[in-house]
């Protein structure tokens, strides 16, 4: 299923409910009930309510906006990495050169393509994908530099494969859900506690009244939906993008 048709069906599910409730509850009211001698004390809690939400939700839409910005910022790291090898390497015999940088090129073509679709469904990197940089690895340790020349390039080229290795574990332990299960059972809680105020302050079957309560939840079931969105960095809607790897490999089988 979209997932804006998911957002929309969740806006639409919380506005309903809000204005079926209201209207049965407004149906079974005691007719000497008056909507209008709210007491202050429920006033102000409702306030207080809606104010500690909003900064618990604002909190949560910053932490997981957060986490998929460093998502995106390791696959910076590894394609630059990467990158670095490929033109690194040029001070090598071209055999070793060659072979270095088809197998860069290897590992590239496959993480945007097989290993980016794993963590989109799975949550997970592929055991491929290790195997392909494990043999960049092994070329780089592998090779005795003949040369001052080669020698010099041969530290720094150890070092860019260090950062490479790093960047994808810190990939790979960025694929699943950042939001703990304790925090979305406190977001949906304080949802459930903030919209049932609204029939605290005995809200009324009023056009005006019904229009304010259905948007109020819609905004909330919205916000949710993003916090929702942003959890999975690389596996739902607004997803780390690949496009470092495209950028600096353009050449690459996709």
């Amino acid at each position: 299923m979209p997932e804006w048709l998911v957002l929309t069906l969740a806006m639409v599910a919380a506005c309903s409910v809000v204005i079926a409730v209201t209207l049965v509850r407004h149906r079974a009211a005691s007719d000497d009930e008056d909507p209008t001698e709210t007491p202050d004390v429920i006033e102000y809690m409702t306030m207080w309510i809606g104010v500690v939400y909003a900064i618990v939700l604002g909190l949560a839409i910053a932490g997981v906006w957060e986490a998929r910005s460093v998502a995106q910022d390791h696959v910076q790291a590894e394609a630059q990495s990467l990158h670095e090898i490929s033109e690194r390497v040029r001070v090598y015999p071209p055999a070793v050169r060659d072979r270095i940088r088809d197998d860069v090129n290897a590992y590239v073509g496959h993480v945007v393509t097989t290993e980016w679709k794993a963590m989109a469904d799975r949550d997970e990197v592929t055991d491929r994908g290790d195997a392909l940089l494990e043999r960049v690895r092994v070329d780089l340790t592998d090779y005795e530099p003949a040369s001052d020349f080669e020698a010099q390039a041969y530290q720094p080229l150890l070092d860019q494969m260090a950062a490479a290795d790093q960047a994808r574990t810190n990939r790979a332990n960025s694929t699943g859900a950042t939001m703990p299960g304790v925090v979305w059972f406190g977001l949906l809680a304080g949802a459930v506690i903030t919209i049932g105020m609204v029939f605290a302050l005995q809200i009324r079957r009023t056009a005006r009244e019904l229009i304010l309560a259905g948007l109020f939840s819609a905004l909330i079931a919205f916000l949710l939906f993003l916090i929702w969105d942003f959890d999975a960095p690389y596996s739902r809607g607004v997803t780390a993008s690949a496009e470092p790897f495209l950028h600096l490999f353009p050449g690459v089988d996709r």
